[in-house]
Protein backbone atom coordinates (compact mmCIF):
# COMPACT_ATOMS: atom_id res chain seq x y z
CA UNK A 1 0.00 0.00 0.00
CA UNK A 2 1.61 3.16 -0.81
CA UNK A 3 0.95 6.73 0.44
CA UNK A 4 0.07 7.94 3.93
CA UNK A 5 -3.40 6.29 5.07
CA UNK A 6 -5.68 8.72 6.74
CA UNK A 7 -4.85 6.87 10.47
CA UNK A 8 -1.34 6.90 9.43
CA UNK A 9 -1.01 10.41 9.18
CA UNK A 10 -3.64 11.46 11.88
CA UNK A 11 -1.85 9.48 14.58
CA UNK A 12 1.92 11.17 13.24
CA UNK A 13 0.25 14.38 14.16
CA UNK A 14 -1.00 13.39 17.33
CA UNK A 15 2.66 12.19 18.16
CA UNK A 16 3.62 15.67 16.99
CA UNK A 17 1.33 17.92 17.92
CA UNK A 18 1.89 18.37 21.73
CA UNK A 19 4.58 20.81 23.26
CA UNK A 20 7.19 21.01 20.70
CA UNK A 21 8.67 17.88 18.87
CA UNK A 22 11.19 15.61 20.46
CA UNK A 23 13.24 13.26 18.74
CA UNK A 24 11.12 10.57 20.07
CA UNK A 25 8.20 11.85 18.91
CA UNK A 26 10.20 12.17 15.42
CA UNK A 27 10.85 8.72 15.21
CA UNK A 28 7.79 7.89 16.26
CA UNK A 29 5.70 9.87 13.41
CA UNK A 30 8.16 8.63 11.16
CA UNK A 31 6.76 4.99 12.14
CA UNK A 32 3.77 5.75 11.62
CA UNK A 33 4.15 7.33 8.19
CA UNK A 34 6.06 4.72 6.48
CA UNK A 35 3.48 1.65 7.80
CA UNK A 36 0.11 0.64 6.44
CA UNK A 37 -2.78 -0.90 8.45
CA UNK A 38 -4.42 -4.20 9.02
CA UNK A 39 -7.86 -4.86 7.27
CA UNK A 40 -11.01 -4.13 8.72
CA UNK A 41 -11.72 -7.69 9.40
CA UNK A 42 -8.94 -7.94 12.01
CA UNK A 43 -8.59 -4.81 13.56
CA UNK A 44 -9.79 -5.58 16.43
CA UNK A 45 -10.05 -9.11 18.29
CA UNK A 46 -12.90 -10.08 20.85
CA UNK A 47 -12.83 -13.21 22.49
CA UNK A 48 -13.73 -14.80 25.36
CA UNK A 49 -11.18 -16.74 27.96
CA UNK A 50 -12.61 -18.00 31.25
CA UNK A 51 -15.84 -15.85 31.03
CA UNK A 52 -13.16 -13.03 30.69
CA UNK A 53 -13.82 -10.70 28.00
CA UNK A 54 -11.16 -9.69 26.22
CA UNK A 55 -10.93 -7.04 23.61
CA UNK A 56 -7.46 -6.29 21.83
CA UNK A 57 -6.85 -3.81 19.71
CA UNK A 58 -4.97 -4.43 16.65
CA UNK A 59 -3.54 -1.77 14.70
CA UNK A 60 -0.27 -1.90 15.90
CA UNK A 61 1.21 -0.59 12.55
CA UNK A 62 -0.89 2.95 13.07
CA UNK A 63 -0.55 2.74 16.88
CA UNK A 64 -4.24 1.78 17.11
CA UNK A 65 -5.55 4.49 15.87
CA UNK A 66 -9.43 4.12 16.46
CA UNK A 67 -11.68 3.72 13.58
CA UNK A 68 -15.66 3.27 12.86
CA UNK A 69 -14.68 -0.34 11.87
CA UNK A 70 -13.51 -1.21 15.69
CA UNK A 71 -16.65 0.68 17.33
CA UNK A 72 -19.15 -1.11 15.72
CA UNK A 73 -17.79 -4.49 17.17
CA UNK A 74 -16.80 -3.10 19.99
CA UNK A 75 -20.30 -1.93 21.14
CA UNK A 76 -22.14 -4.55 20.49
CA UNK A 77 -19.93 -6.84 21.74
CA UNK A 78 -20.20 -5.01 25.16
CA UNK A 79 -22.84 -4.74 25.71
CA UNK A 80 -23.48 -9.07 25.26
CA UNK A 81 -21.12 -9.30 27.55
CA UNK A 82 -22.71 -7.45 30.24
CA UNK A 83 -26.12 -9.12 29.98
CA UNK A 84 -25.10 -12.73 28.98
CA UNK A 85 -24.59 -13.95 32.80
CA UNK A 86 -21.70 -15.76 32.40
CA UNK A 87 -19.21 -13.03 31.12
CA UNK A 88 -17.77 -11.76 34.49
CA UNK A 89 -15.21 -9.19 33.80
CA UNK A 90 -14.12 -7.28 30.22
CA UNK A 91 -9.96 -6.77 29.63
CA UNK A 92 -9.23 -4.45 27.00
CA UNK A 93 -5.82 -3.93 25.53
CA UNK A 94 -3.57 -3.36 22.45
CA UNK A 95 -1.25 -5.31 20.25
CA UNK A 96 2.38 -3.86 18.76
CA UNK A 97 4.07 -2.52 22.09
CA UNK A 98 4.29 0.60 21.19
CA UNK A 99 1.00 2.01 21.80
CA UNK A 100 -2.61 1.30 23.64
CA UNK A 101 -4.71 3.64 21.04
CA UNK A 102 -2.92 7.03 19.70
CA UNK A 103 -6.00 8.64 18.99
CA UNK A 104 -8.71 8.44 15.95
CA UNK A 105 -8.88 8.74 12.18
CA UNK A 106 -9.75 12.46 12.49
CA UNK A 107 -8.75 12.92 8.76
CA UNK A 108 -11.66 10.89 7.43
CA UNK A 109 -14.14 12.67 9.79
CA UNK A 110 -12.50 15.83 8.09
CA UNK A 111 -12.22 14.73 4.81
CA UNK A 112 -16.35 13.66 5.58
CA UNK A 113 -17.24 16.45 6.89
CA UNK A 114 -15.91 18.60 3.54
CA UNK A 115 -18.00 16.50 2.10
CA UNK A 116 -20.91 16.52 3.89
CA UNK A 117 -20.83 12.76 4.33
CA UNK A 118 -22.71 11.41 7.70
CA UNK A 119 -19.49 9.97 8.63
CA UNK A 120 -18.98 13.41 10.56
CA UNK A 121 -21.85 12.88 12.13
CA UNK A 122 -22.17 9.17 12.73
CA UNK A 123 -18.21 8.79 13.87
CA UNK A 124 -18.59 10.90 16.74
CA UNK A 125 -21.97 9.60 17.84
CA UNK A 126 -21.09 6.07 17.95
CA UNK A 127 -17.77 6.79 19.48
CA UNK A 128 -19.50 7.96 22.27
CA UNK A 129 -22.41 6.07 22.94
CA UNK A 130 -19.28 3.33 23.09
CA UNK A 131 -17.67 5.99 25.40
CA UNK A 132 -20.83 5.74 27.86
CA UNK A 133 -21.02 1.83 27.86
CA UNK A 134 -17.66 1.32 29.17
CA UNK A 135 -18.60 3.84 31.66
CA UNK A 136 -21.68 2.22 32.98
CA UNK A 137 -21.09 -1.77 32.34
CA UNK A 138 -22.10 -3.80 35.11
CA UNK A 139 -19.19 -5.58 35.04
CA UNK A 140 -15.56 -4.87 35.74
CA UNK A 141 -13.59 -3.37 33.16
CA UNK A 142 -9.81 -3.20 33.33
CA UNK A 143 -7.94 -0.82 30.55
CA UNK A 144 -4.28 -1.82 30.21
CA UNK A 145 -3.24 1.89 28.79
CA UNK A 146 0.43 0.22 28.05
CA UNK A 147 2.11 2.65 25.68
CA UNK A 148 0.63 5.87 23.98
CA UNK A 149 -3.10 6.60 24.99
CA UNK A 150 -4.75 9.79 23.25
CA UNK A 151 -7.68 11.24 22.15
CA UNK A 152 -9.95 7.80 21.61
CA UNK A 153 -7.86 5.42 23.65
CA UNK A 154 -8.70 7.86 26.28
CA UNK A 155 -12.21 7.34 25.95
CA UNK A 156 -11.82 3.41 25.81
CA UNK A 157 -9.88 3.49 29.10
CA UNK A 158 -10.75 6.04 31.06
CA UNK A 159 -14.21 5.49 32.37
CA UNK A 160 -13.88 2.21 32.97
CA UNK A 161 -13.79 0.53 36.38
CA UNK A 162 -9.69 -0.11 36.28
CA UNK A 163 -6.79 1.32 33.93
CA UNK A 164 -3.17 -0.05 34.51
CA UNK A 165 -0.30 2.03 33.10
CA UNK A 166 3.13 0.96 32.59
CA UNK A 167 6.88 2.73 31.94
CA UNK A 168 5.63 2.90 28.47
CA UNK A 169 2.03 4.86 29.22
CA UNK A 170 2.01 8.00 27.58
CA UNK A 171 -0.84 10.21 27.89
CA UNK A 172 -2.15 12.93 26.33
CA UNK A 173 -5.29 15.06 25.07
CA UNK A 174 -3.54 17.11 22.90
CA UNK A 175 -7.08 18.50 20.88
CA UNK A 176 -6.34 22.33 21.28
CA UNK A 177 -3.49 22.21 18.92
CA UNK A 178 -5.62 20.53 15.73
CA UNK A 179 -8.91 23.07 16.13
CA UNK A 180 -10.92 20.54 18.33
CA UNK A 181 -11.13 19.73 22.12
CA UNK A 182 -11.00 17.28 24.18
CA UNK A 183 -13.54 15.10 24.01
CA UNK A 184 -14.60 11.44 24.31
CA UNK A 185 -15.99 12.48 27.81
CA UNK A 186 -13.13 14.66 29.04
CA UNK A 187 -15.92 17.17 29.90
CA UNK A 188 -16.82 14.64 32.75
CA UNK A 189 -12.99 13.11 33.33
CA UNK A 190 -10.80 16.40 33.51
CA UNK A 191 -12.72 18.70 36.15
CA UNK A 192 -13.04 15.76 38.48
CA UNK A 193 -8.81 15.23 38.63
CA UNK A 194 -8.75 17.96 41.44
CA UNK A 195 -7.72 21.47 41.45
CA UNK A 196 -7.37 22.96 37.87
CA UNK A 197 -4.99 19.83 36.51
CA UNK A 198 -7.60 18.72 34.30
CA UNK A 199 -7.88 22.37 32.45
CA UNK A 200 -4.11 22.67 32.25
CA UNK A 201 -3.72 19.37 31.07
CA UNK A 202 -6.76 20.32 28.46
CA UNK A 203 -5.63 23.43 27.40
CA UNK A 204 -2.16 22.71 26.90
CA UNK A 205 -2.22 19.36 25.50
CA UNK A 206 0.89 18.79 27.98
CA UNK A 207 1.64 14.89 27.97
CA UNK A 208 1.78 12.61 31.03
CA UNK A 209 4.59 9.43 31.32
CA UNK A 210 4.86 6.14 33.38
CA UNK A 211 3.96 6.63 37.07
CA UNK A 212 3.24 10.19 36.31
CA UNK A 213 -0.37 8.94 34.65
CA UNK A 214 -1.40 7.49 38.11
CA UNK A 215 -0.35 10.19 40.21
CA UNK A 216 -2.50 11.90 38.03
CA UNK A 217 -5.42 10.50 38.56
CA UNK A 218 -5.95 9.26 35.28
CA UNK A 219 -4.84 5.43 35.65
CA UNK A 220 -6.02 3.95 38.89
CA UNK A 221 -2.82 1.61 38.78
CA UNK A 222 0.95 1.05 37.70
CA UNK A 223 2.64 -2.08 36.80
CA UNK A 224 5.85 -3.00 35.65
CA UNK A 225 5.61 -3.61 31.95
CA UNK A 226 7.15 -7.01 32.57
CA UNK A 227 4.30 -7.68 35.20
CA UNK A 228 1.82 -7.21 32.49
CA UNK A 229 1.47 -10.78 31.01
CA UNK A 230 1.10 -12.34 34.98
CA UNK A 231 -1.76 -9.41 35.54
CA UNK A 232 -3.83 -10.84 32.34
CA UNK A 233 -2.97 -14.26 33.78
CA UNK A 234 -4.04 -13.46 37.18
CA UNK A 235 -7.00 -11.72 36.21
CA UNK A 236 -8.47 -14.45 33.48
CA UNK A 237 -7.74 -16.92 36.03
CA UNK A 238 -10.41 -15.22 38.72
CA UNK A 239 -13.77 -17.50 39.28
CA UNK A 240 -16.72 -14.97 38.69
CA UNK A 241 -15.28 -12.26 40.82
CA UNK A 242 -16.62 -9.36 42.01
CA UNK A 243 -15.30 -5.15 41.21
CA UNK A 244 -13.54 -5.25 44.81
CA UNK A 245 -11.90 -8.76 44.05
CA UNK A 246 -10.28 -7.56 40.64
CA UNK A 247 -9.48 -4.12 42.60
CA UNK A 248 -7.75 -6.34 45.56
CA UNK A 249 -5.52 -8.22 43.18
CA UNK A 250 -4.87 -4.93 41.05
CA UNK A 251 -3.80 -3.36 44.24
CA UNK A 252 -1.66 -6.58 44.65
CA UNK A 253 0.67 -6.03 41.45
CA UNK A 254 0.42 -2.19 42.18
CA UNK A 255 1.98 -2.72 45.42
CA UNK A 256 4.37 -4.97 44.53
CA UNK A 257 5.61 -2.36 41.48
CA UNK A 258 8.49 -0.66 42.48
CA UNK A 259 9.66 0.61 38.98
CA UNK A 260 9.76 4.54 39.05
CA UNK A 261 8.84 4.88 42.81
CA UNK A 262 10.95 7.47 43.04
CA UNK A 263 10.17 9.69 40.26
CA UNK A 264 8.54 13.27 41.38
CA UNK A 265 5.58 14.32 39.62
CA UNK A 266 6.98 16.99 36.87
CA UNK A 267 3.77 19.40 37.47
CA UNK A 268 4.32 19.09 41.40
CA UNK A 269 6.43 22.08 41.24
CA UNK A 270 3.94 24.03 39.84
CA UNK A 271 0.59 22.55 41.57
CA UNK A 272 0.04 26.09 43.05
CA UNK A 273 0.92 27.82 40.17
CA UNK A 274 -1.44 25.33 37.84
CA UNK A 275 -4.53 26.08 40.99
CA UNK A 276 -4.39 29.86 41.03
CA UNK A 277 -2.85 30.72 37.42
CA UNK A 278 -5.94 28.19 35.59
CA UNK A 279 -8.32 29.28 37.89
CA UNK A 280 -9.66 32.03 35.99
CA UNK A 281 -13.27 32.41 34.92
CA UNK A 282 -12.11 33.11 31.35
CA UNK A 283 -9.56 32.11 28.89
CA UNK A 284 -8.45 36.20 28.88
CA UNK A 285 -8.30 35.97 32.70
CA UNK A 286 -6.14 32.93 32.44
CA UNK A 287 -4.15 34.71 30.13
CA UNK A 288 -3.73 37.87 32.21
CA UNK A 289 -2.98 35.68 34.93
CA UNK A 290 0.40 34.01 33.31
CA UNK A 291 1.29 37.49 31.99
CA UNK A 292 1.47 39.33 35.54
CA UNK A 293 2.86 36.03 36.99
CA UNK A 294 5.56 36.56 34.64
CA UNK A 295 7.90 33.26 35.62
CA UNK A 296 9.94 31.40 32.94
CA UNK A 297 7.17 28.61 33.65
CA UNK A 298 4.43 30.90 32.97
CA UNK A 299 5.85 32.14 30.37
CA UNK A 300 6.38 28.87 28.85
CA UNK A 301 2.80 27.97 29.31
CA UNK A 302 1.95 31.13 27.02
CA UNK A 303 4.05 29.63 24.41
CA UNK A 304 2.35 27.05 24.48
CA UNK A 305 -1.23 28.19 24.61
CA UNK A 306 -0.60 30.67 21.39
CA UNK A 307 0.46 28.01 19.57
CA UNK A 308 -3.60 26.20 20.22
CA UNK A 309 -6.90 27.46 18.31
CA UNK A 310 -8.22 30.25 19.98
CA UNK A 311 -12.20 28.68 19.31
CA UNK A 312 -10.85 25.53 20.51
CA UNK A 313 -9.52 26.91 23.72
CA UNK A 314 -12.59 28.77 24.66
CA UNK A 315 -15.06 25.92 24.16
CA UNK A 316 -12.66 23.74 25.95
CA UNK A 317 -12.79 25.76 28.98
CA UNK A 318 -16.68 25.75 28.62
CA UNK A 319 -16.55 22.47 28.19
CA UNK A 320 -14.84 21.56 31.48
CA UNK A 321 -16.80 24.16 33.62
CA UNK A 322 -20.03 22.88 32.52
CA UNK A 323 -19.15 19.28 32.76
CA UNK A 324 -17.68 19.78 36.29
CA UNK A 325 -21.95 19.96 37.01
CA UNK A 326 -23.07 17.50 34.88
CA UNK A 327 -24.10 13.95 34.75
CA UNK A 328 -21.99 11.19 32.81
CA UNK A 329 -24.84 11.12 30.00
CA UNK A 330 -25.37 14.90 29.90
CA UNK A 331 -21.27 15.38 29.28
CA UNK A 332 -21.53 12.95 26.30
CA UNK A 333 -24.82 15.08 24.90
CA UNK A 334 -22.84 18.53 25.16
CA UNK A 335 -20.01 17.01 23.57
CA UNK A 336 -21.50 15.95 20.79
CA UNK A 337 -23.07 19.57 19.97
CA UNK A 338 -19.81 20.45 20.27
CA UNK A 339 -17.94 17.91 17.71
CA UNK A 340 -21.14 19.18 15.06
CA UNK A 341 -20.31 22.69 16.18
CA UNK A 342 -16.29 21.75 14.60
CA UNK A 343 -17.49 20.10 11.97
CA UNK A 344 -19.22 22.98 10.94
CA UNK A 345 -16.13 25.46 11.56
CA UNK A 346 -12.50 26.36 10.54
CA UNK A 347 -10.39 25.52 12.32
CA UNK A 348 -10.68 21.68 12.90
CA UNK A 349 -10.65 21.58 9.22
CA UNK A 350 -7.37 24.20 9.62
CA UNK A 351 -5.59 22.24 12.29
CA UNK A 352 -5.57 19.00 10.16
CA UNK A 353 -4.41 20.41 7.02
CA UNK A 354 -1.71 22.31 8.96
CA UNK A 355 -0.43 19.51 10.38
CA UNK A 356 -1.62 16.48 8.95
CA UNK A 357 -2.24 17.39 5.02
CA UNK A 358 0.63 20.25 4.09
CA UNK A 359 2.55 19.28 7.69
CA UNK A 360 3.86 23.14 7.43
CA UNK A 361 2.57 22.88 11.28
CA UNK A 362 1.64 26.66 10.77
CA UNK A 363 -2.16 26.69 11.07
CA UNK A 364 -4.46 30.26 10.70
CA UNK A 365 -6.77 29.91 13.03
CA UNK A 366 -10.07 32.07 12.25
CA UNK A 367 -10.79 33.80 14.68
CA UNK A 368 -6.99 34.52 15.03
CA UNK A 369 -7.08 35.70 18.63
CA UNK A 370 -8.69 34.97 21.57
CA UNK A 371 -10.45 38.64 21.74
CA UNK A 372 -11.83 37.76 18.21
CA UNK A 373 -14.04 34.60 19.22
CA UNK A 374 -17.37 36.09 20.38
CA UNK A 375 -19.70 34.78 22.84
CA UNK A 376 -22.08 33.91 19.91
CA UNK A 377 -19.19 31.66 18.23
CA UNK A 378 -18.72 30.05 21.44
CA UNK A 379 -22.49 29.39 21.97
CA UNK A 380 -22.73 27.86 18.55
CA UNK A 381 -20.85 24.65 19.73
CA UNK A 382 -22.98 24.26 22.50
CA UNK A 383 -26.78 25.09 21.31
CA UNK A 384 -28.83 22.01 21.11
CA UNK A 385 -28.86 19.96 18.04
CA UNK A 386 -32.72 19.10 15.57
CA UNK A 387 -33.98 16.14 17.57
CA UNK A 388 -33.20 13.49 14.98
CA UNK A 389 -29.41 14.92 15.38
CA UNK A 390 -28.73 15.31 19.20
CA UNK A 391 -27.03 12.59 21.12
CA UNK A 392 -29.54 11.67 23.93
CA UNK A 393 -27.94 8.84 26.41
Amino acid sequence: MSGVSAENDVLAQQVRSMSGVSAENDVLAQQVRSMSGVSAENDVILENVNNTGIITLNRPKVLNSLNLSMIRKMHPQLKEWESDGETSMVIIKANGGKAFCAGGDIKAVTDAGKKGDRLSADFFKEEYILNHAIGTLQIPYVAFIDGITMGGGVGLSVHGHFRVATQRTLFAMPETGIGLFPDVGGGYFLPRLGGKLGIYLALTGFRLRGRDVHKAGVATHFVDQEKMGDLETALVNMNSPTEGQVQQLLDEFHNQTTAEQEKEFPLKPHMHKIDQLFGGDTLEAIIENLEKDGSEWALKQLQTLKRMSPTSMKITLRQLQEGAKLSFAECFTMEYRMSQGCIDGHDFYEGVRALLVDKDNSPKWNPATVEDVTPNIVENHFKPLDMNRDLML
